[in-house]
């Protein structure tokens, strides 16, 4: 469990400014783990605003979205344009 933990947290740390990824992105097959992992978390420095649903939509609402915004998240209605935003998986 701490390995799958600081595996989700290692791709959340590694999504750039400007991008974002899906809970299944952080942890496919088990996207609620990953926010489970992120509901948990106290550390500040983990850029947790940049996990968004498959759909764009946002947990955490609007101040998920004034964080996105600032970075140049570009949306669609209320929900993140994910053809411009999501981060490619290699």
């Amino acid at each position: 469990m701490a390995d799958r933990r600081r595996q989700i947290l290692e791709r959340v740390r590694t999504t750039p400014a400007g991008f974002v990824r899906t809970y299944g992105d952080v942890s496919p097959g088990a996207p609620r783990m990953a926010g489970a992992v992120l509901h948990a978390c106290e550390d500040a420095s983990v850029p947790w605003h940049r996990i968004v649903r498959a759909d764009g939509s946002l947990a955490k609402g609007a101040a998920q979205r004034r964080l996105l915004e600032r970075e140049g998240v570009p949306f669609a209605g209320s929900r993140v344009d994910m053809r411009v935003a999501r981060l490619p998986e290699p």
